[in-house]
């Protein structure tokens, strides 16, 4: 059975649309695709965009937090988006930024991380970690709860959300009380089932897509020994200690299989860990068919998920 039959039919339209991503062709034109207009902001959530320091030089930051805010203080976000290591922007996670704010009470802070293949790893970890790291160190100036901080990611940004957590464990904090790393790009081996099932043309992200975004994001690193698993978190040698996760996959996405192998060792490590797989489903479907039942069931029950973790 081909992809597309296997696809839901409330999700198949946008795929007879969706032109593919050319990484290697035209990765300007790619990342394009991601740039959507401008959503209509909401009244409640008061956007700020400020530039802090980091390793080069300075970084952008987006801080999104309820327009009418009294003297609590309130948990806090640090949301990574995505984009397979090379592409995306904070601005596209606007809409979804803002519902983090209303649905979970809470500080969200999006970073603007480099991009590859012109900054390869380490640039993007390295500036997640700056941006942890900065708004917990403001966390008065932000109103933030140092007791309440999570992190959270969705495809690329939910493999350095990953990566992200391993980082915070291993340096002594910050101190994170949950992260939600969605559908994580956090494999570059390429060896499961799913990575050679998933080779349409068509499909949100494929085979091909998948192989060259790791090797732009690695410097087209050829040896496949001693990489940090702060670039490949499926390459940790253990993930206990790590925080409590919550994690979702489409069944027809490329990454079906390396979030289930995490998730059993997470949940082998001791750590607590939620999974949901959504058949009939592809990469980022909630995000390309925003109005589907299973779309808006998906992305209620991560939002949902978040504001319980932050609001024990």
């Amino acid at each position: 059975m081909d992809f597309e039959s296997r696809v839901l039919p409330e999700l198949r339209s946008v795929l007879a649309e969706f032109p593919g991503f050319q990484l290697e062709e035209n990765l300007e034109l790619s990342r394009s695709y991601l740039s959507g207009p401008p959503i209509e902001k909401s009244e409640h959530v008061h956007t700020t965009s400020r530039m802090i320091p980091s390793v080069a030089g300075e970084m952008l930051v987006k801080i999104y937090e309820p327009a009418q805010r009294t003297g609590a203080m309130l948990p806090a976000l640090l949301w990574i988006h995505g984009g397979g290591y090379v592409m995306g922007h904070p601005d596209m996670d606007d809409a979804l930024c803002e519902r983090f704010v209303q649905v979970a009470k809470c500080v969200v802070v999006s970073v603007d991380y480099r991009l590859a293949p012109e900054h390869p790893y380490p640039a993007a970890i390295d500036d997640c970690y700056t941006g942890l790291t900065w708004m917990t160190d403001e966390a008065e100036l932000l109103g933030i709860d140092l007791d309440r901080v999570a992190i959270a990611g969705a495809s690329g940004g939910g493999g350095l959300t990953a990566a992200l957590a391993l980082m915070a464990r291993d340096k002594g904090g910050p101190a994170l009380i949950f992260q939600m790393p969605l559908y994580p790009m956090i494999d570059d081996r390429n060896i499961t089932a799913s990575s050679h099932e998933i080779t349409a043309d068509n499909a949100t992200w494929n085979r091909t897509n998948n192989l060259t975004a790791w090797n732009m994001y690695q410097g087209n690193r050829t040896e496949d020994s001693g990489l940090s698993p702060y670039a490949v978190p499926s390459r940790a040698e253990s993930l206990a200690g790590l925080p409590p996760t919550y994690t979702c996959v489409g069944q027809l996405d490329l990454f079906r299989d390396e979030t289930i192998e995490y998730v059993t060792r997470l949940a082998q490590a001791g750590v607590d860990v939620e999974f949901h797989l959504y058949p009939g489903t592809f990469h980022s479907f909630e995000v390309m068919v925003p109005q589907a039942e299973v779309s808006q069931r998906v992305s209620n029950s991560y939002v949902e998920a978040l504001a319980r973790a932050l609001h024990p």
